[in-house]
């Protein structure tokens, strides 16, 4: 049990870096172009709050054996980190103060539990605290790609959903999903059970869709970025774990 824990941790680590990694063609375009046009940072700056609290989550005097939990999302939050100060340097004034706002509410809001968790509470309570804390910003991140989901069946295209992000988006929640259950943690199993079932209607629509609607020219504000998509189109994809 120990050792299927702990592979479905290490799947669960691998497919998920795939897909903080995805959106490097979006900056290589912002920084190419000294310009963020039309794409939003609120992704960025969301996931970044759960990615900082999943990994608080995970460290061991929060909860015990959930250090898989901690890397990926430490990782992640370094990765989210780039992006959200390239996305600054190259915002317009008003969307770069309305993003170091957003930035400034969502340190507040982590260094909030860091320290109630560590000085007001302790034991399972802590668990409880920051698990309920880190499992809520988790589903509404996974809830972000409801957008595309609407968009496809409205459009009968698949246009905006590329194949290979949906398949790691399924494979991602339910690595996790089964590692909660493996480990006994409803905190990481629940949330990743809805991400799961999530990717799992996006790759049944893909493979209804995929031949309809005849052939589309691709959005050139399009890139292909499981976290962000261009405002016009209204694709914001986010993944955490």
């Amino acid at each position: 049990m120990e050792i299927a824990h702990f592979i479905f941790g290490v799947f669960g680590n691998a497919t998920a870096l795939f897909l903080f990694l995805a959106p490097v063609i979006t900056f290589k375009r912002i920084i190419r172009s000294k310009s963020t046009e039309q794409f939003s940072g609120i992704p960025y700056v969301m996931t970044l709050l759960n990615n900082l609290l999943s990994a608080w989550y995970g460290l061991p005097f929060v909860s015990e054996n959930n250090i898989l939990v901690s890397t990926i999302n430490g990782t992640g939050a370094v990765i989210e980190s780039i992006y959200v100060l390239i996305f600054l340097i190259y915002a317009t004034k008003k969307e770069k103060a309305k993003i170091f706002g957003l930035l400034m509410f969502v340190l507040s809001v982590f260094a909030a539990v860091a320290l109630v968790s560590l000085l007001a509470l302790h034991g399972n309570t802590r668990k409880i605290f920051c698990g309920f804390a880190a499992a809520i910003f988790s589903i509404i991140m996974y809830a972000s790609p409801l957008s595309i989901v609407r968009m496809v069946i409205k459009t009968k295209s698949v246009e905006f959903m590329p194949f290979f992000l949906s398949l790691f988006v399924f494979l991602c929640g339910t690595s996790w999903f089964i590692f909660g259950l493996l480990g006994r943690d409803p905190f990481v199993a629940v949330p990743n059970g809805f991400g799961s079932g999530l990717g799992t209607v996006q790759l049944i629509l893909y493979f209804i869709y995929r031949n309809k609607g005849g052939p589309k020219k691709p959005d050139p504000a399009w890139n292909g970025s499981v976290e962000m998509g261009p405002e016009k189109s209204q694709v914001n994809q986010t993944l955490t774990v």
